[in-house]
């Protein structure tokens, strides 16, 4: 445990990493409380079908469609900390409408669609701002440890998070736990702001002098997507798995509150408890990644994490069995979506160049998120056809079929950063990775 915790515990003495790592944490332990009580907000209060709370998942990620210009417009801002700030203000001011209405009586559907869409255009903003904040903050040789450490600061707040939304929803009401997300979002502002910034020539290194449309820009960001071997791979194998994930998380709420029968403080508790899960394979991923590869390790997290799925569509019986078997789907696909998610986050910032970053992410996200909706989509629409636990198994089934798009890849043969070129070079060459 030692060869992973000294690097991490090294990169939090660092007091600029220490600042974003801890806003990363309070915005991450606010998300899990939305992500419970929007969808319980919009069941319990406003008594929304399965089909509209796949609406409101849906709405969420449809923003990112436009990702592929906005990390264009990204790559040509110089101050990068200020984008993550502005994007965690809007967000906070965006959901403190939630509470203000409800308070009212005046909360409708239309009006979480609307915040749920607006929240998620500042979301983009924010996550396509934050790899090439990023690689300000780490050197290339932290790359793994640093991951790893946002990815158990994130599993902590699965763990913690949803039990304390549940708790909040069914003590406060829903409307009281959106606040809290809006305050987490300005502390994690404050955090960001904190931070010193790098030189303005560091933001923008290996960006090409010459003038260029927005458009030309985006496409070159998709081009290169497309054409490099590891970010090819990478983006079929995730856009693959989160449709299929979001067919599951589009109908999770609504078939854990009435098929399941939970109520709201055992549903966030077993989301919590089994999201264990995830802390613990953002805590291994470094450790197995050194033992049996990078690549290796991203190939097992896209099986594990799709395929817990099964889990919660055979849940059935006694109370405690069904909060048991949430919780166990939770608990693998939390060590699987880590293992898949450190590696493979800390793998394409290696292979990606400094002044393409953001485009890069635009584009990626374009075509990773930009599927989301259209799961979640699905997911309602085949849960009303064909019910909601048929349409889970197709969830577990389909989503472990992204591993097809790593297996004739390079990204198996990868048993370490340092085997990859530097992302200094436009179109590195990984015919020869792994030997």
């Amino acid at each position: 445990m030692s060869g992973t915790a000294e690097p991490r515990r090294a990169l939090l003495r660092e007091p600029r990493f220490r600042s974003f790592f801890l806003a990363h944490t309070v915005s991450q332990f606010g998300d899990r409380i939305s992500e419970l009580a929007f969808p319980l907000l919009a069941v319990l209060v406003l008594d929304a079908t399965a089909a509209q709370v796949s609406v409101l998942t849906a709405l969420v990620w449809l923003p990112n469609l436009a990702a592929l210009f906005l990390g264009a417009w990204v790559d040509r801002r110089a101050d990068k900390k200020r984008l993550l700030v502005v994007a965690d203000l809007i967000r906070a001011a965006l959901l403190v409408t939630v509470p203000v209405a409800f308070a009212f009586d005046a909360g409708t559907l239309a009006q979480l669609y609307a915040v749920a869409l607006l929240t998620g255009a500042a979301s983009v903003l924010f996550n396509t701002t934050y790899p090439a904040f990023f690689v300000l903050l780490v050197d290339r040789s932290r790359y793994l440890d640093a991951n790893s450490a946002l990815s158990a600061s994130r599993s902590v707040s699965f763990i913690a998070g949803p039990a304390l939304g549940g708790a909040l929803v069914q003590a406060l009401t829903a409307p009281v736990a959106i606040l809290v997300d809006a305050v987490s979002f300005v502390l994690s502002a404050l955090g960001i702001g904190r931070i010193r910034s790098g030189p303005a020539a560091s933001a923008t290194n290996g960006e090409d002098p010459r003038p260029a449309t927005l458009w030309h820009q985006a496409r070159e960001g998709l081009r290169f997507t497309l054409r490099h071997p590891v970010l090819r791979a990478s983006l079929g194998c995730t856009t693959t798995v989160n449709y299929f994930t979001f067919v599951f998380s589009a109908l999770l709420v609504v078939f854990a509150s009435r098929t399941l029968d939970l109520p709201a403080g055992l549903l966030g508790l077993a989301l919590g408890a089994g999201a264990v899960g995830g802390l613990l394979g953002a805590v291994v991923a470094p450790r197995l990644s050194a033992r049996i590869g990078v690549g290796r390790s991203i190939v097992v997290g896209a099986v594990v994490f799709p395929a817990s799925i099964a889990l919660v569509a055979v849940a059935d019986g006694p109370l405690w069995t069904r909060v048991a078997l949430v919780g166990a789907a939770e608990f693998f696909s939390g060590i699987g979506v880590m293992l898949f998610d450190v590696n493979l986050n800390a793998l394409n910032a290696a292979v990606i160049p400094d002044g393409l970053r953001s485009r890069v992410a635009g584009a990626y996200s374009a075509v990773n998120y930009g599927i989301r909706p259209l799961g979640a989509l699905t997911g309602g629409a085949l849960g009303s056809w064909l019910g909601l636990r048929p349409t889970l198994w197709i969830a577990a089934v389909g989503g472990t079929l992204c591993v097809l798009w790593l297996l004739p890849s390079p990204i198996p043969a990868v048993r370490s950063l340092d085997q990859v070129h530097s992302p200094d070079r436009p179109r590195p060459d990984l015919s020869e990775v792994g030997g």
